[in-house]
């Protein structure tokens, strides 16, 4: 079955950064797109960046655009986000999720196959 799992959350100040990884194993990792996803407390999730399933083709919610890089190792099965400039609107629990086709899926949400999820707090 399809596993997920993320790393390198934490506590950081407002303009600081973070790198944030996904291992997936129980699928064919280098043929779908995949995607990162956020849920602030009392938030419905938020899809925020995607990236297709040969890393040529990347995309990004506005809310984060020019701040946060995604990027992909097929060989390593990993996805991360690299997040530059962090602001407090940014603390949520970030997941990575599965697309279910080689593209990335802007809708990706509640439902997807994702994983446990990685606190982003960011805090003075």
């Amino acid at each position: 079955q399809v596993q997920l799992v993320e790393s390198g959350g934490g506590l950081v100040q407002p303009g600081g950064s973070l790198t944030l990884s996904c291992v997936g194993s129980g699928f064919a990792f280098s043929s779908y797109g995949m995607n990162w996803i956020r849920r602030a407390p009392g938030e419905e999730f938020e899809w925020v960046a995607g990236i297709n399933s040969g890393g040529t083709t990347t995309a990004y919610a506005n809310s984060v655009k020019g701040r946060f890089t995604i990027a992909r190792d097929n060989a390593k099965k990993t996805l991360y986000l690299r997040m530059n400039n962090l602001e407090v609107e940014d603390t949520a629990v970030y997941y990575c999720a599965k697309s279910p086709s080689a593209y990335y899926f802007s809708r990706a949400g509640e439902n997807a196959d994702r994983g446990q999820g990685t606190q982003v707090t960011v805090s003075a």
